[in-house]
């Protein structure tokens, strides 16, 4: 047995997310089909951090166990062959020690959420950036977003359906960056979740419309309560980056 780490890239406009479902097709479907197709085995896929309906990724990171002997280029091309037309692409291929693991090996995640700030409606970007017509102060955001970094509980900006143990999270870097009518949040941190990211992107932009202040936005975060809850962005905008290792 030999376990391949992927770097998979994918439009998740038509999944239901990363993971494997019952009432719609998956990234991780799509990818343990094209697995089986060309092994001719069962496979299960694992990742490096689960992602919702319409969220896209740009380098995740996954692996795979595969008896069959086959060289990692010839295991991506033969995926890559096989997963046309879907939207999912195997950027790498590389063999692993059987104790590395996508998801718990990980020591660090990057987000990006693409903002698209203009009244014009997205054309060739609808889907892949969150449209806001009102104007931006995005120096509002970023002097808000610092007050949520470092360690705190996050059960406000935590979805009522998340499954994590905890509501702490430490926040490594949460910035806010504009070029011309694109502004993009970077978001990093060892784990994140679920719907964490969205949730803070969405009370960002509340301050970046003046709806909000920076104090609001650390009263929301201190109540720890998610009907505290400004506003969740939608998932259009949001990008898996990078997963990191040792």
């Amino acid at each position: 047995m030999t376990r391949f780490a992927l770097t998979v890239e994918f439009d998740g406009r038509p999944f239901m997310g990363w993971q494997r479902q019952a009432h719609g097709p998956s990234v991780q479907g799509a990818i343990e089909a094209a697995v089986l197709a060309v092994t001719g085995e069962p496979a299960n896929v694992h990742c490096a951090g689960r992602t919702d309906a319409g969220v896209h990724g740009l380098a995740m990171r996954a692996h795979v166990d595969i008896d069959k002997a086959i060289a990692p280029f010839r295991l991506m091309e033969a995926l890559n062959a096989r997963l046309r037309p879907a939207p999912v692409a195997i950027l790498a291929c590389d063999t692993v020690a059987t104790d590395w693991h996508a998801r718990f090996s990980c020591v660090g995640r990057a987000y990006a959420y693409r903002i698209v700030n203009r009244r014009a409606p997205l054309t060739f970007e609808r889907g892949l950036a969150w449209q806001v017509p009102q104007p931006l102060d995005e120096v509002a955001m970023q002097h808000a977003a610092q007050r949520l970094v470092g360690r705190h509980d996050f059960t406000t900006f935590r979805s009522a359906h998340c499954q994590a143990d905890s509501p702490i999270r430490t926040l490594d870097r949460l910035d806010v960056v504009r070029a011309d009518d694109r502004i993009t949040v970077h978001a990093e941190a060892r784990s994140f979740l679920h719907h964490q990211v969205r949730s803070m992107v969405g009370c960002l932009a509340m301050v970046g419309m003046g709806r909000w202040t920076p104090d609001d936005l650390a009263a929301a975060l201190a109540a720890r309560d998610r009907a505290r809850l400004g506003l969740n962005a939608p998932p259009d905008g949001l990008f898996f980056v990078r997963a990191v290792y040792p």
